[in-house]
């Protein structure tokens, strides 16, 4: 069953004549998402100046809608970039910056150059994915938990690069939890929602959940098995334990399409502009992918996963169309393959695109 809010205005502009098609096509990527094992999913479109929102459920399962809370998982890595890019254009720091951190915090090397905050933005620092005593003892369903800086300081000490920095592409949540602590020590949480969230009015976008929210959450679930949120203080700027909302998604991915009527405007053009490309021909923004679309048009995404929610969102500003999804289901996807959500989301925001 599936149930949509009203088209509302978000932007300036008018609906395109093909908008009449929008809730069709919304309802029959939900459905393809809840086939593919989602017990819940919501998905909230910008087009033509509008925005609409819609969710599915299966049987006996709670509708989920805009305000529904969810973990983001490594969307939030956007947020993080964006409190980079404030930074620098504060003068804070800037993106050749070497990272830097408290004394008992060693930063691995390797070669002749050191990890900049660029390279952390970008996922060319060389890093590994995570820590490697990050599971030491560690709960499974809850992995960051039990993580302390005196844990970061020992695990960096173990820690070798891959490559050397500014090298090659290497998705790594650990780079961005450090870029959180280089950025705010200690206290990341609290710079995302003041730096971030605050101005862009991304009331749900927290670590802490208010008694309301509580109220609105969805379970997480693994393989459709309910588990508990995941919990982190140390890695969080990675996206390991941010909540939000399909509203919120809305507001953020309405400023990245109008950064000019956003009072982040710099910070938002300098993560979308092109940072680092690999060998392969992938290009990064900061934390942004950037991936081509026919018509020499270029989406602009991220996705996210925690131990029971999954997400994506992606977005063409040359159309000002924009999709968000999120879902309460994690199941495992061989390697290298797509998740079948983010293989939707991204369909989806080509056809709406195309359509403009």
């Amino acid at each position: 069953m599936a149930t949509a809010t009203a088209v509302t205005p978000l932007l300036s502009g008018t609906a395109a004549a093909a908008d009449d098609t929008l809730p069709a096509q919304v309802r029959r990527t939900l459905d393809q998402v809840l086939a593919a094992g989602a017990p819940s999913a919501v998905c909230g479109v910008i087009r033509g100046g509008r925005t609409y929102v819609a969710g599915a459920a299966g049987k006996g399962k709670r509708t989920p809608d805009g305000r529904t809370v969810f973990q983001l998982g490594s969307i939030s890595k956007t947020l993080t970039a964006t409190a980079l890019a404030l930074a620098v254009g504060a003068g804070e720091t800037r993106l050749d910056a070497p990272l830097t951190l408290p004394a008992r915090f060693p930063i691995p090397r390797k070669g002749p150059r050191r990890i900049t905050l660029a390279d952390l933005a970008t996922h060319s620092s060389g890093l590994p994915s995570l820590p490697p005593n990050l599971l030491d003892g560690a709960n499974p369903y809850d992995p960051y938990a039990h993580y302390t800086l005196d844990d970061l300081a020992e695990g960096l000490g173990k820690t070798t690069l891959a490559t050397e920095p500014g090298e090659k592409y290497s998705y790594s949540n650990l780079g961005f939890g450090l870029l959180g602590q280089a950025l705010a020590f200690d206290r990341v949480d609290e710079m995302l929602r003041q730096r971030v969230a605050a101005p862009l009015r991304l009331t749900d976008t927290t670590t802490t959940l208010r008694p309301d929210m509580l109220l609105r959450k969805a379970v997480g679930h693994y393989e459709g098995t309910p588990v508990p949120d995941w919990h982190d203080r140390v890695l969080s700027a990675a996206g390991t334990s941010l909540y939000s909302t399909v509203d919120d998604m809305l507001r953020f991915l309405a400023a990245q399409l109008r950064p000019e009527r956003s009072p982040l405007r710099a910070a938002i053009e300098l993560t979308q502009r092109t940072h680092f490309t690999d060998d392969s021909g992938l290009r990064l923004g900061l934390a942004w992918h950037l991936s081509p679309l026919p018509g020499g048009r270029t989406m602009t995404w991220h996705n996210g996963q925690t131990g029971g929610f999954g997400t994506c969102a992606a977005f063409n500003r040359e159309s000002g169309t924009a999709v968000v999804m999120m879902t309460n289901n994690v199941s495992p996807v061989p390697e290298g393959k797509d998740r079948p959500m983010d293989i939707l989301t991204h369909e989806l925001l080509d056809a709406l695109a195309a359509d403009r």
